[in-house]
């Protein structure tokens, strides 16, 4: 009885010192701090702008405790680079900017974004800078408007920069100069916080690092820091690569040319069906890209020729025209000097080689078949031959192309002669007699 009772309090005791050393091993741990990392290397459009406000929203309601971007961008649209901005200045929590991997860029609309983040990083053998102003949207701006442009942008730079703390003389230099810098040299001239070849070396550098947030200033704590990596949506990326010039443009082809095949051929239904959704993907595409209606005008006007050849004789004028007009087009329709915001030569030339062969196809199919002798109709029955059934001259019955008709002719043909249809005179045919050679 005693020993029971011994070892009922010795399993007591036991079980009570796991309980406290379990109790003191959790409360010794501390909850490790998590960075959300997303990934931007294209142009700053809408769709990419949704995209890091979207992430930004996240991250904060999932409580992590700061959002890092890879950044390699050749710069953007300047009024999604203003979404961009306006959340990472708003944002509940610290915005790393890290202009990422070796090779990388910040370009254009993409310094003004490196220079708005809470803490700004670049990896060795990445640049930063050239952020002059130069598409705002269709058309060229007059010397008037675009120093007007300029001086605004300046003003915004220059502004964010001081709010970060950051040099306000280069990015002034960057936008009206167009210098462009080292990461070497921006970590130099305060316009980066480190160069660091990767995500663990940023963690590690920017831990005690004080940062100014919206709600006030916080010490980084990244010691240890997980890194969760957060991948684009399905949708998201598809309306990111909707908004590519490139797929823009074709886009814009394939419905152009599918709906003209769906009216030229009524009742085909799949061309026009192609057709009508590749348009609507193509204007969703081309409303969140620096176009130039005057291109998209040429364009359509290329495609109004080309029908027109089809009306009017022109012996091939039409068609070099409109070849001419959708080249143009092609070249005018995007108005950007970054090359990611224009659509790539190696994708121009063929698509406007192959459209003008589909149009010339058409055209060609078009006019044979205008020239080509009617098949239907009374005119199709013109030279058809066939045998009288009954004796014909101003009544009679003809068996012709599998059919019986009322006949008439200008000379007797009796029964069973081979005949040839000379003319059409209300339901009725005109035969004359098929003289065969032994008869001649």
């Amino acid at each position: 009885m005693l020993n029971g009772g011994i070892r009922i309090l010795v399993l007591i005791f036991v079980i009570s010192l796991f309980f406290v050393m379990g109790s003191s091993l959790s409360f010794g741990e501390e909850k490790k701090p998590v960075f959300d990392v997303i990934t931007i290397n294209s142009a700053i459009t809408p769709p990419v702008a949704k995209h890091i406000i979207n992430a930004i929203n996240q991250s904060s309601n999932e409580g992590s405790d700061g959002l890092i971007i890879l950044l390699d961008t050749p710069g953007g649209l300047d009024l999604a680079m203003r979404d961009i901005i306006k959340g990472l200045l708003n944002s509940s929590i610290p915005v790393i900017v890290f202009v990422y991997p070796s090779g990388a860029r910040a370009a254009s609309a993409g310094v003004i974004i490196t220079m708005a983040a809470n803490v700004a990083g670049m990896a060795p053998g990445t640049n930063i800078g050239a952020a002059h102003p130069v598409a705002l949207g269709a058309g060229k701006m007059d010397e008037t408007m675009a120093e007007k442009v300029e001086n605004d942008f300046v003003a915004y730079a220059k502004s964010i920069a001081k709010k970060r703390g950051r040099d306000t003389k280069w990015v002034e230099e960057a936008i009206r100069k167009s210098k462009s810098i080292t990461a070497e040299e921006a970590l130099k001239l305060n316009v980066i916080d480190f160069v660091v070849v990767d995500i663990n070396q940023l963690l590690e550098k920017m831990d005690g690092k004080e940062v100014t947030l919206a709600s006030g200033k916080i010490v980084l704590k990244t010691k240890g820091a997980i890194v969760n990596h957060r991948a684009m949506g399905l949708r998201e990326k598809i309306l990111t690569t909707l908004s590519n010039p490139n797929i823009a443009y074709l886009l814009l082809m394939i419905g152009l040319a599918g709906l003209y095949f769906e009216f030229a051929h009524p009742g085909v239904v799949l061309p026009g069906v192609i057709g009508g959704i590749s348009l609507i993907l193509s204007f969703y595409a081309l409303q969140t890209l620096p176009v130039n209606y005057a291109g998209v005008l040429l364009i359509i006007f290329g495609i109004i020729l080309f029908i027109a050849e089809i009306k009017i004789i022109s012996h091939g004028m039409l068609t070099v025209a409109g070849i001419i007009s959708l080249i143009l087009g092609s070249l005018m329709l995007f108005e950007s000097p970054a090359p990611a915001l224009r659509v790539s030569l190696a994708v121009m030339l063929p698509t406007v080689a192959v459209t003008s062969l589909f149009f010339a196809g058409i055209i060609t199919l078009a006019l044979k078949a205008q020239m080509r002798k009617p098949v239907t109709g009374p005119e199709g029955m013109i030279g058809e031959e066939g045998n009288t059934i009954t004796v014909v001259y101003e009544d009679g019955k003809v068996f012709i192309r599998g059919e019986y008709w009322n006949a008439f002719s200008k000379e007797l043909v009796e029964k069973g002669e081979r005949v040839k249809v000379v003319g059409i005179s209300g339901f009725k045919v005109e035969i004359e007699k098929i003289i065969s050679e032994k008869e001649g």
